[in-house]
């Protein structure tokens, strides 16, 4: 019988040696990644069966990656494991396609379990969060949209690698566009998101969990 096939991703590598250690026994463990550009890239090689993926990771963050992957692999089951207890990174992990929500401080206990149940076609959300989710889904539907909901996936990706410090040149050779067209996002994003600096598209981020502080390597200019 074939062996259940998982990539991992995470930006900490001793974390990444931790995981694989847990589920090896169980598991065949394909890859493991440390940003989500190169998680992408290894989905399309490798097509595993499922990924647990962290949130918060440079270059392209979880959530965009696995929107990107979604696109490219319907069928792939993915399991977000953070350290982020926020709703708010709950609800956005399961928009862009997740089965399970796990934190960090519960992958001894929950993690085979969640992949269990993502294996299954089902959802798993850790226990800590499963009410407050529940709620936040109630009141939600019953306002208007707002936040990263009115971005584009590319306007996502634009937006994190801005904040991480990349140049417009930058961006533009790894997203292999021009600049001029990073250029026309970067002002799209500032007048959609009625936002005036530089300083204040990294606030945005930072709060709506398209980058996290750790990722951070300069305000772009």
């Amino acid at each position: 019988m074939k062996r259940i096939q998982i990539l991992l991703a995470d930006d900490h590598r001793i974390f990444l040696d931790g995981l694989r250690s847990l589920l090896e026994p169980g598991f065949e463990i394909v890859g493991m990644v440390e940003d989500g550009r190169t998680l992408v890239s290894f989905v399309q090689k490798l097509r595993p069966d499922v990924i647990v993926v962290d949130i918060s990771m440079p270059s392209l963050n979880g959530i965009e990656a696995v929107r990107q992957i979604k696109k490219l692999d319907p069928q792939v089951k993915v399991v977000f494991l953070t350290m982020h207890a926020d709703v708010t990174y709950a609800i956005r992990a399961f928009e862009a396609g997740a089965s399970a929500f796990v934190l960090k401080h519960s992958a001894s206990s929950e993690l085979l379990m969640a992949i269990s149940e993502a294996i299954k076609g089902r959802t798993y959300v850790t226990p800590m969060i499963a009410g407050e989710l529940m709620q936040s889904y109630m009141e939600r539907a019953r306002r208007q949209p707002n936040g990263t909901q009115q971005l584009t996936s590319r306007q996502c990706e634009i937006l994190q690698l801005l904040a991480e410090g990349y140049s417009a040149k930058e961006i533009a050779e790894v997203l292999k566009i021009s600049v001029r067209t990073v250029e026309f996002h970067k002002y799209g994003l500032m007048s959609k998101l009625n936002l005036k600096t530089n300083s204040d598209l990294v606030q945005f981020a930072i709060k709506h969990g398209i980058i996290a502080t750790e990722c951070l390597k300069g305000i772009p200019n």
